[in-house]
């Protein structure tokens, strides 16, 4: 323990940079899991996105807030050229099948919405609950 009673000394504490990261990465994983799409392969495209943003807060620190959207879009950008539409809109239960877009695009607080429907079905991290959660927007 540390003086100040902390069980961590003052140089294994984790950065706000590196916080904002894992935090980014564990809510972007629970909607893959929840979307039961984590595999392997999947899991390293949301490594390959917070090593990219890693650099990307590092030059720019105020953005650490913007990190969790930022990488759900890359995420979603990385399975639409892989393998698909991700995470596909569980609101509309007709017509053609879609994604949500996260919003804001670059903000705090980034939620998952269906433009189609007008509303916003879960904030990002929280899709394995957004079954009868949406809200209009």
């Amino acid at each position: 323990m540390d003086p100040t009673g902390d069980p961590l000394s003052p140089g294994d504490r984790v950065s706000p940079l590196e916080q904002a990261l894992h935090a980014a990465r564990a809510l972007v994983l629970a909607d893959l899991i929840a979307g039961e799409v984590a595999d392997a392969d999947v899991v390293s495209l949301v490594e390959n996105s917070v090593v990219e943003r890693r650099w990307w807060v590092e030059q720019w620190p105020e953005g650490a807030g913007y990190v969790a959207g930022l990488v759900a879009q890359d995420v979603q950008d990385a399975l639409l050229e892989r393998y698909g539409r991700w995470p596909l809109c569980p609101v509309c239960p007709s017509g053609d099948p879609h994604a949500l877009d996260v919003e804001p695009e670059l903000g705090t607080d980034p939620h998952w919405v269906c433009h189609k429907a007008g509303v916003k079905v879960a904030a990002v991290g929280s899709l394995g609950a957004a079954a009868g959660g949406a809200t209009t927007s």
